[in-house]
Parts: C-alpha cells; structure tokens; sequence
C-alpha cells in the first residue's frame, strides 16, 4: 500500500540529514527539542503507573540513568528492559515519546518496566552502549527483591537502535551465561550493520535515509571490522539457537526492514519461536504516531499483548491494589 496519508503530509517537512556532525552536544539538543514538539502533536500519553522513579547506576567508566516503572497491582511482577533509539548517538529515556511507551507497557502488559539511558557514541562507541545495558539487566536481577520482580520472568525490547542492543543481549547473555530472558522484542531493527541486508529502494525519501544508517553506524563503531562483530551486528552470529522468543516487527517503507525480516527468518531456521509482522504505509519509528495513525496504535497493542501473554505464563494472577 502507499505511505500512510498522514505520513505523506509529514515526509514533505522532513529536514534534510546531515553531512557531518560537528557538535554532537547540540545536535542531540536540538534533535530533543524537535521530538518534544512533534510529540505533543503525534502521541496518545500514557498511563497513569503507581510510581517512576530515576536510578543513577554506576557502570565501567561512568554512570547511566535508569528509570523504573511500577503497575498497580501486586507483585511480584514481570521485569521489562526497555532500550531506546536514536542511532546509537541520540534519543534519552527522558523523551515523551518513550515516557509514553514505558507507561503503556507498565500498565498494559503488567511489569515493572525499566528504561535504560545507555550512553552515546561517538564518545562512546561499541561496545560500551550493549555493556551499559548488560549492567542494567544485571541491576535488575541483582535488585529483584527491591523492585518486587520475579528474576526467571524478564523480557527486553529496544527500538531501532535499540533493538540492535536488545537483540545483541541476548546474544551476550546467552554466551556469557548471564541473566536467562524471557522473550525479546525488537522494533524496526538494524541486525546487519556491514549494510548486506538494507532495503536500498528505501534509501532516501522516507525518513531514514541511506546517508543516515551511516552516519549512526560510522559513529558507533569503532573500526569497519567491527560491523562483522555479532554484538554489533546479530544476523551474522554464527548460531542464534537457544535465544528468547521473539516478535519482530518492521515498516513496510524503512531502509531496515529486510534487516529484521532477515533476522526473523534465521531465528525461525534455528528453532527460536518467532512472530514477524511488516506493518503497511509505515516509515521508521512511525509506530509512535499512535494519535494520528490508527495503525501505529495496533502496533502498540500487538507488543503489549505478547509482553502480556509472556508475563501471564510465568507469573501468579495479579491483583490491583485497594481491591
């Protein structure tokens, strides 16, 4: 099908990509303050959560934001590690957009959700930004008691970016014998960054265009080779069986889509359960767009309801508090 109507509208205001980035600082400044508006334009808010609260989380080298949000109902509960976008050298857990996506799923799928603000590239290149969420997961298990969760029911999900970060977890966990997870889902992921697998008649026009995808890659990484990294780019993993099932889901006019739908198909061959839906009319990150696209509010659902289905299976029934 076409773009979406809305989306058509909202392309032809699109401003042109960057050739360079000079000042990385203002760059991510002023890319806050623009989704901040559009935001406030675009997105349902989220739900009222009994309580969100900052952790500032000591890692190798520095610290790193966490925000934890917590149901009304009683626990222990479901743990959900949510990891933004942003192309590994923008966006915050402190955005609308995300605030909302971390109330819905709190609410809707019943866990206490935690957000990690990893740090950015280029001062922080690969692999501090997967490190940063490691240590986040391994905050969560090492403070199950205090947040009230139950350790054997996480679940991740990142968010292009992100998602490449979420997917790479679960490749680390899985190798390092660290923290078992759940299931994971990823939302229009990169999963091969030597550009193997990118959708090229999406390269410019749409959004996320070609000249964008690498200028995040280029600064994100720190040396070519490090594309053919499984951490950096989990498509190429030579064994992706003995992962966390997954959904998958991508838009049908992104440059990455046959990156996640490609993924999808190997964690399919290698016995990892898989569900994998291409939404129509849709550009990268426009699932956000829950106010004006009524599509992009299914797409919310079906994460919802598979983070719920998941929780549900290995937690008791909860029960709202004041009941």
């Amino acid at each position: 099908m076409p773009v979406d109507p809305f989306l058509q509208a909202f392309l032809s205001t699109f401003p042109p990509s960057p050739e360079v980035i000079e000042d990385y600082d203002a760059y991510r400044a002023a890319s806050e303050a623009g989704a901040e508006v559009l935001a406030d334009q675009v997105i349902n808010p989220g739900p009222e959560v009994m309580s969100r609260r900052a952790v500032s989380l000591p890692v190798a080298g520095g610290t790193i934001d966490l925000l934890v949000y917590v149901p009304f109902t009683l626990g222990p509960h479901a743990a959900h590690l949510f990891l933004h976008g942003g192309g590994w050298m923008a966006g915050t857990i402190h955005q609308k957009f995300i605030d909302a996506v971390c109330r819905e799923r709190c609410v809707g799928a019943d866990c206490v959700v935690v957000a990690v603000n990893y740090r950015k590239a280029p001062e922080h290149k690969f692999p501090i930004p997967l490190n940063d969420c490691a240590a986040a997961l391994d905050w969560v298990v090492a403070n199950a008691s205090e947040l009230n969760i139950n350790s054997s029911c996480i679940t991740i999900s990142g968010q292009s970016a992100g998602a490449n970060l979420a997917a790479a977890l679960t490749l680390k966990t899985r190798d390092e014998g660290g923290p078992r997870l759940a299931f994971q889902v990823l939302e229009v992921p990169p999963t091969d960054l030597t550009k193997g697998h990118l959708r090229y008649e999406c390269a410019s026009g749409y959004g996320l265009s070609l000249k964008d995808a690498e200028l995040c890659v280029g600064a994100y990484l720190r040396s070519p080779e490090d594309a053919s990294n499984p951490y950096a780019s989990p498509l190429l993993a030579p064994d992706l069986s003995g992962l966390p099932p997954a959904l998958i889901l991508t838009s049908e006019y992104d440059i990455l889509r046959d990156d996640g739908e490609a993924y999808a198909t190997r964690l399919k061959a290698e016995g990892v359960p898989v569900t994998y839906a291409m939404y129509e009319g849709h550009i990268h990150g426009s699932s956000a767009f829950t106010k004006v696209i009524a599509s992009a509010h299914a797409w919310q659902g079906q994460v919802i309801a598979a983070l719920l289905a998941v929780h549900q299976g290995c937690q008791v029934v909860q029960v709202p508090i004041g009941s």
